[in-house]
This record gives C-alpha cells, structure tokens and sequence, in this order.
C-alpha cells in the first residue's frame, strides 16, 4: 500500500468547496445510483484523513462496487472525467496518494472530475487469463463496470460523454490497454503506466477506431518487463507481456500512424540518474497520436509521484517527468465521436 506524507492542498477553500459541493450533489441527484459509503478499499485512519476525495459506491454485477470522487468546487460543464486505476495490491485511495494528489491540483485548475475506482480483492480483470488474482479467477467484468460508472456518473452531474478518459499504473495500466481495446466508444484517450500490453490482449485487440495512447514505462522496471517476457513479482509469475517498443509498434499500427519521431533524452532536473525520451507517431488514422515515454534509469513507479516501496523491490522513482501533468496534457486533446 503506498504510503505518503501528508501535502498541503494548495487551495485548501477549493478542497472544502469540493467537498461540500459533492454533499449538495449527492442530495440534491435522485438519479445517482452511487451513494455516500464507507466501504471503499481504504487505508489506515491516520492515512484516510489525508485524502480529499469522497468515498461512493454503486451495485455492479451482484457486488458492490466502491470508488472515490473528486469533484472541484469550479468544475467545467460539461466537465471530462478521468479515471485513475491502482495497480495489483492497490486501492484507488493508494492511487491519490501515490500520484501525490496531483489530479486533484489538475482537476481544481482546469474543472475536470476525477474518480479512483476500487478493484475487486485490490485488483483487475485485464485480460491475462491465468493470473492468480480474485478478480481473474471470479471474472469480473470490469470493463462493464467502468463502463457503468462513467454512466452513473454522467447521470448525476454535467459530464462531457467526448471526454472521458482512463489512466493506471501496473495492473491498473494493463486495465487501460483493455478499456481502449474494449469500450473504445467510452474513452478517447489512455495512458498506461509501468505497464505493457499483455500478450492475450496484443493476439485479439482491435479498437473499433484508432485510440490515442501514451505508454509511460522504465527501463529497469523490474516488474513489467521492458523488453517483454514475464511479469514477476518476488518470483511469483504475473503473465507475459510483449515489450514497451512493441506494444508502441503494435499501437502504431492498430492507429494506422506515419513514421515515429524520437526527442533527445532530458535528464531529471535535480539530476537523478534517470532520464526520458519521448517516442511519437502522429499522422494517425482519426487523428489519434502514440506516445512511448521511455524512462531511461526508472522502475515499476509512477514518475514524479510517491516511492511507496522499497527501491530493491520496485526500482527508481524518476522525476525526469511529472507523470500527472504529462498524462493530462496528453489525453486532454483528444475527444471520442459523438455517441
């Protein structure tokens, strides 16, 4: 579970403005079939006090299905809304905190709506077939059930249906590669991080129209391999990948994109002994673009976010990048065709 320090909000007024404005919704909204609840995956709570985010449910599937929402006081209407998936072991209130809130300072600057959905036993159905996780041997739905919670959500408040997007770190990440490949009429554009496309999902993925993907992966992640192979973890096999540069290839290719460009590498700045190239394919059918952040030095982290386990077991954080920033900038160009 990450852990973090508490970080002063940088509009504490906004924070409490957020909460409030959240309360009034969930009041005054009838049609919201997400309520207030308790049960989210959750952390100690000493840690629980540190997050800004309200804890939601709704029923999916026979279960119930629990979330957490920031919703700023000065959203945009219609607002996008972005989706944060933890990765395996995790909780969408480790995922706030492991990318340091910092979709939440995004969310109060630019009016977007971000939710931090649980998975079922701390993880995702991502479509590797043999992994030993709750949410594989009970196939979950989850592509469902996020589907279900972008629609619940854009019952009960002014969401843009265009701009809805998704992003994760690990197995939250290989979740992302399956909602683009799967419920691309739901989001316009995805980011995975420290994940690479599963060699299941690679065999059968075939986006219903080119997806906009930017891949943010480390180069001495010990996890998720960079050059493909099995993902591992303490020795326990997790599934096969196939590699970063492949999985952007094979994006490529399903995007129907021209000939990639590759930046100069930019060193993290304090220096850190880790460094990003940035891999890109425009002239994509659709518009659509891929991105392939290789982060030269960095492990099975989020970039410029919180170093929850120890270096010998995930690697280095790398702040060569600002993960959160990037990733907003990225999918927030982009908009679905109108449903």
């Amino acid at each position: 579970m990450p852990r973090a320090e508490r970080r002063p909000a940088r509009h504490p007024q906004i924070a409490r403005g957020a909460a409030l404005a959240l309360l009034l919704l969930l009041v005054s909204s009838p049609s919201l079939a997400a309520a207030p609840s308790t049960r989210c995956v959750g952390l100690r709570p000493r840690k629980a006090r540190q997050l800004e985010t309200r804890c939601l449910a709704l029923q999916h599937g026979g279960r119930e299905r629990t979330f957490r929402l920031y919703a700023p006081e000065h959203a945009a209407e219609p607002a996008p809304l972005l989706l944060v998936l933890h990765g395996g072991g995790g909780s969408g209130a480790g995922m706030e905190l492991l990318t340091l809130q910092g979709f939440d300072r995004i969310a109060d600057r630019e009016g977007l709506v971000v939710a931090y959905p649980d998975g079922v036993g701390h993880g995702w159905n991502d479509g590797r077939s043999h992994l030993r996780s709750q949410a594989v041997k009970e196939q979950v739905d989850d592509v469902s059930f996020l589907r279900a919670l972008v629609d619940d959500l854009a019952g009960s408040m002014p969401i843009d249906r265009s701009r809805v997007y998704a992003t994760g770190i690990s197995n939250g990440g290989m979740m992302s590669y399956r909602l683009a490949c799967d419920a691309p009429d739901v989001f316009a554009a995805v980011a995975p991080v420290a994940a690479d496309l599963g060699v299941e999902l690679a065999a059968r993925c075939a986006p219903a129209r080119p997806i906009p993907i930017a891949i943010l992966d480390g180069t001495e992640d010990p996890i998720m391999p960079w050059a493909g192979g099995e993902v591992r973890i303490l020795g326990s096999s997790r599934g096969r990948v196939i590699s970063a540069p492949d999985s952007f290839e094979r994006w490529r290719a399903l995007d129907r994109c021209g000939e990639p460009s590759t930046s100069a590498p930019r060193a993290a700045e304090p220096a850190d002994d880790t460094s990003v190239v940035t891999h890109v394919a425009r002239e994509c059918a659709g518009g659509a673009e891929v991105r392939l952040y290789e982060v030269r030095g960095g492990g099975h982290t989020w970039p410029g976010g919180e170093p929850y386990l120890g270096r010998w077991l995930v690697g280095r954080v790398s702040h060569a990048l600002d993960a959160n920033q990037e990733i907003w900038g990225f999918v927030s160009r982009f908009r679905a065709p109108a449903r």
